[in-house]
C-alpha cells in the first residue's frame, strides 16, 4: 500500500509540472476561445432542452396517429390531411431547434463569431450531405414536385410518399416496404408522379391478341368490362386503343386500356379485376392470343421426316 502511495506521489510530482508548463505554452487566444465557448453553454437549460425534445417527439407521434385516423375515416380528404401533417411536422422541427438553442446557449457577439466560423467549417466538410438534404427538403415542400400521399416512381422504386422530412423522403412500396431516399437525390434525378395531389390516377393495361381475331369485338369487350368494374372512375375518360405491334418474334394486335381508378390504392385491384374478366370474355368469344410466326416443333419434325423419306 505504501508503495502505491509512493508511486502516485512520484507520478503527480512528474506530471503536474509538465501539465502546468504545457498550459503555460498555450496561446492566449486559444485559452480565451475555450473560456468563451464554456461560458456560452447554459447548463441549467440543458435539462429543459431534453424536456422540449421529449414533448416534441410526443407531439410528432400524436400528429402521425391523428393523420392516419382521420385519413382512414375520411378517404376523400386523406391527401389534404397528410399534407397538413407534413407541414405541421416541419413546424415542430423548427420550433424544437429554436427552443433548444435558446435554452441551452447564451449568445453574444463574440460567441456567435466563434461558433459561426466553426459551424461554417463543420457544415462545409463533415455535414455537406446533411445540409444539402435539408435544403432540398425545404425546396421539395415549396416547389412540390410531389406531395405526401402521391404515388411516385424514383430510382427504380415505386410507391406512395409517406413522409417528407428534413433529411429524407419515405416511400411505401406496393410490397409494403418502407424505402428511405435522401432529399438531395431528388434535385438531380427525374421523378414520375402518377396522381399529383389527387386520389384518382390513370392505369394503363395492355392485352395482346392474334392479328386474325376480331379487333373491334375485342375492343368492345374491354370497354364493357371496364365500365362494370367497381374500381373505375367513370367521371374520367376511358380510352381503348388498338395497334398492330411486333413483340419479339411474333406479330400481334395490342389493345391498350387507359382508365382512372377512384384511389391510388386500388391500382393493382383494378388491374387484376379487369384482366380476369377480359380474358374470360376473350375465351368465350374465341379471341385467341397472338400466334408465333416461326414454325412449331411438329412442323419441323414433319419436314425432317419428309426429307429422310425422299432420300
Amino acid at each position: 500500500m505504501l508503495r502505491c502511495f509512493a508511486g502516485l506521489a512520484l507520478l503527480a510530482t512528474v506530471c503536474l509540472p509538465a501539465a502546468a508548463s504545457a498550459q503555460a505554452q498555450l496561446p492566449a487566444e486559444a485559452a480565451e476561445t475555450m473560456t468563451t465557448l464554456a461560458q456560452m453553454v447554459r447548463w441549467s437549460g440543458v435539462l429543459a432542452s431534453l424536456g422540449v425534445i421529449l414533448v416534441a417527439s410526443i407531439i410528432l407521434r400524436f400528429l402521425d396517429r391523428l393523420a392516419d385516423g382521420i385519413g382512414g375515416s375520411f378517404a376523400e380528404y386523406r391527401l389534404t390531411i397528410q399534407k397538413f401533417a407534413a407541414f405541421s411536422r416541419f413546424g415542430v422541427y423548427f420550433l424544437t431547434i429554436v427552443l433548444v438553442a435558446l435554452l441551452s446557449f447564451r449568445f453574444s457577439a463574440q460567441a456567435l463569431a466563434i461558433v459561426g466560423g466553426t459551424a461554417a467549417v463543420a457544415f462545409g466538410f463533415a455535414m455537406k450531405d446533411l445540409v444539402s438534404s435539408i435544403v432540398a427538403g425545404v425546396m421539395i415542400m415549396f416547389d412540390r414536385p410531389f406531395q405526401v400521399g402521391d404515388r411516385v416512381e424514383f430510382g427504380g422504386q415505386y410507391g406512395d410518399v409517406v413522409t417528407i422530412g428534413l433529411r429524407s423522403v419515405k416511400l411505401r412500396t406496393l410490397g409494403d416496404s418502407i424505402v428511405t431516399i435522401p432529399n438531395n437525390l431528388f434535385l438531380s434525378e427525374v421523378t414520375s408522379c402518377a396522381n399529383y395531389g389527387v386520389p384518382q390516377m390513370q392505369v394503363v393495361l395492355d392485352f395482346l391478341i392474334d392479328v386474325r381475331s376480331d379487333a373491334e369485338r375485342a375492343r368492345d369487350i374491354v370497354q364493357e368490362e371496364v365500365a362494370t368494374s367497381r374500381y373505375v372512375r367513370l367521371q374520367s375518360p376511358v380510352v381503348v386503343l388498338v395497334e398492330q405491334v411486333l413483340e419479339g418474334n411474333y406479330l400481334a394486335l395490342r389493345i391498350r386500356l387507359k382508365a382512372y381508378v377512384l384511389d391510388t390504392k386500388q391500382e393493382k385491384d383494378f388491374g387484376t379485376d379487369v384482366t380476369l374478366r377480359v380474358l374470360e370474355a376473350f375465351r368465350a368469344e374465341g379471341i385467341q392470343p397472338p400466334a408465333v410466326l416461326h414454325r412449331s416443333l411438329d412442323e419441323d419434325a414433319a419436314e425432317v421426316l419428309r426429307a429422310v423419306r425422299s432420300t
